[in-house]
């Protein structure tokens, strides 16, 4: 499985459109631009600006692609709707994260030592202190991506695979890229390592809104083993939105607000994904510079467009609207870019 060159900055940039405007009093103070699609899942695309066709990395936003051979597979068989779900997480290790991924491993019979992940502080602010006041060290469950990772063991311990199940040549990544350009109709162009150490495959945007199309018209009980799947993982998502990321982070106040209409990820260096069953639509995005702030806003527009979230909603305040200071003064605001949403 060789590994190519990635797109240059130059080639994410190329193309983008203004999608997200910060002011402050009445200037405009900074501007994202960037990519979006949204897909049916039979290959036709709805709206986009930017570049559809623009190759990105996926980062975590894909990690539903990654966990359908562990569902696919059989290998899932016992498992929780909560575990699927936080085998899609990117979670701030919680204690109700870490509890779940320590209980998992010991289920397989292993223990953190065989993850792959690496260690990481947690997110979680009482999961931080607690490990502050006992002087202990975080551990690779801890890790955002740990979850993920114990849905690559139970697979590997189906597949009888060796320890090094991260390594792009290993039986568990080999399924996760058949899968990968299965779903997004590509071939992918090569890979890079996460900063979970996994390979992340690269893909046109388009490939990555029509794999979320396939997850939104997918049913339960209905087609092929694939498909089964595919509504599996994302019912699990939206069954859980607080094992997919933790309390305060856009991906579980998102899908909390849309009350069961939508399952989103985000992904580091900016890209959002999401699902729309009701619709049978895929959604992804990519913010050109990495700006975090801007993709959440870009992808609350974007469920705001698509009658998903009701615009009178508090979450939508987080991530478009007025911006205020520490003594709670309103200094500017967040907008959506003119013909972007």
């Amino acid at each position: 499985m060789p590994k190519q060159d990635s797109p240059g900055p130059a080639i994410i940039a190329q193309g983008a459109v203004p999608m997200v405007e910060l002011w402050r009093g009445d200037r405009l103070e900074s501007v994202h631009q960037g990519h979006a699609v949204v897909m049916r899942a039979d290959g036709k695309i709805v709206e986009s600006w930017g570049r559809p066709d623009v190759v990105i990395y996926p980062r975590s936003s894909c990690k539903m692609v990654q966990a359908l051979p562990l569902v696919e597979s059989g290998a899932a068989k016992g498992l929780s709707t909560a575990q699927l779900a936080l085998a899609c997480a990117s979670h701030q290790a919680s204690a109700l994260h870490v509890g779940m991924v320590t209980r998992w491993l010991d289920d397989l019979g292993l223990s953190d030592d065989d993850l792959r992940c690496g260690s990481a502080p947690p997110g979680d602010i009482a999961e931080r202190d607690r490990l502050i006041c006992t002087h202990a060290e975080p551990c690779q469950s801890h890790h955002e991506c740990s979850g993920k990772h114990a849905g690559f063991l139970t697979l590997n311990h189906h597949l009888r695979g060796g320890s090094e199940y991260v390594d792009p040549d290993h039986p568990v990544q080999r399924a996760v890229r058949d899968a990968f350009e299965d779903v997004t109709g590509q071939r992918s162009p090569g890979y890079g390592i996460d900063g979970c150490s996994a390979p992340n495959f690269a893909t046109e945007l388009q490939g990555l809104g029509l794999a979320m199309a396939r997850y939104a018209a997918a049913r339960e009980g209905v087609g092929d083993l694939r498909a089964q799947a595919l509504a599996q993982l994302r019912n699990a998502m939206m069954a859980h939105p607080e094992m997919v990321a933790g309390e305060a982070k856009a991906c579980t106040n998102l899908m909390r607000a849309t009350k069961g209409r939508a399952a989103v990820k985000t992904g580091a260096e900016a890209v959002f994904v999401a699902m729309l069953p009701e619709q049978g639509l895929g959604i992804a995005l990519k913010i050109a510079d990495g700006g975090i702030r801007a993709s959440e806003a870009a992808m609350t527009g974007l469920l705001l467009r698509y009658g998903v979230l009701d615009a009178a909603d508090p979450v939508v305040t987080q991530y478009i609207g007025p911006l205020h200071n520490r003594r709670n003064m309103m200094v500017g605001d967040t907008r959506l870019a003119a013909g972007f949403a």
